[in-house]
């Protein structure tokens, strides 16, 4: 089992894949409260270290007082495509691992692969002083191996329509996951077939931008963190099904926020955007 997660690992190249197999392989686990919990991470093995003394360390609290907006940022573009995914049960989180050409986002003219997708309850990043119900992650990765991770935020209400296919696609998967952990597989993984990640490619009139690192060991600081500016919707039964993998020591997987340490996290707005464009082309009288 363990030599079957270490090549799933290196197949999909995503980081959160990679601290579960380094914890697998060397017998050192890391967790979310007590002995093993966030606090102590970088001293549970040698490779975590920048886990205690890092300072780039995600996530973060977004904060208007230390928000500032760059006029040269341009739009979120990003090209998802149907392609077929594997649903896999980390232990400390469920990820969708995407088969080769799942799309790739644009970054400061930079290309980031989509790799894989996962999910934290409650939210890591929090806006302006708000933790919400989940957030999820979106993990692309660069030719020179750097991150770049798009972040959605959500409360509990009624769940969106863009979300409900996705969830539709997924939601026996979950269950399926459910029951492997139940029987002792904590480790199960279950093949999706072909999903259509478009239904996640929406317009981002608004998003938050920051240089951080991996949120879970060994949290290198290789990353470059895009948090959409709009909060969606999800519904509680949602929420509770993408825990319900999970042992129950995983089930709250989210990392307190770390110390901005100096960063500046820069905003887009599209409306701000538009508005110094078109006074720019205005001719004087």
């Amino acid at each position: 089992m363990v030599m079957l997660i270490i090549k799933l690992c290196l197949l999909a190249m995503a980081p959160l894949c990679t601290a579960a197999a380094n914890a697998q392989t060397q017998g050192i686990g890391f967790g979310y409260r007590g002995r093993n919990g966030p606090k102590q991470w970088g001293r549970l093995n040698p490779h975590y270290t920048e886990c205690s003394v890092g300072k780039l360390q995600s996530p973060i609290d977004i904060q208007r007082t230390q928000t500032f907006y760059n006029s040269t940022l341009e739009p979120l573009h990003r090209d998802y495509y149907t392609t077929n995914a594997t649903l896999v049960n980390h232990v400390c989180n469920v990820a969708m691992i995407f088969a080769e050409g799942a799309g790739d986002v644009v970054i400061n003219n930079k290309n980031y692969t989509l790799l894989q997708m996962h999910w934290h309850t409650p939210s890591e990043h929090h806006l302006h002083g708000v933790q919400y119900a989940a957030e999820l992650h979106m993990v692309h990765q660069a030719k020179d191996g750097s991150f770049a991770v798009v972040a959605s935020l959500f409360k509990i209400s009624s769940e969106e329509p863009f979300l409900s296919q996705v969830y539709f696609e997924m939601k026996d998967k979950l269950v399926k996951l459910k029951e492997e952990r139940l029987k002792g597989n904590r480790t199960a993984q279950v093949e999706v077939g072909k999903i259509n990640t478009r239904h996640i490619e929406r317009k981002t009139r608004k998003y938050f931008r920051y240089f951080g690192s991996l949120t879970t060991p060994p949290c290198s600081e290789n990353v470059s963190w895009t948090i959409l500016g709009k909060v969606r919707s999800m519904s509680k039964e949602q929420v509770e099904l993408l825990r319900s993998p999970l042992d129950i020591s995983y089930k709250k997987n989210a990392r307190p926020c770390q110390p901005l340490n100096g960063r500046r996290v820069e905003m887009f707005h599209e409306r701000a955007t538009k508005k110094k464009t078109g006074n720019k082309k205005k001719k004087p009288n």
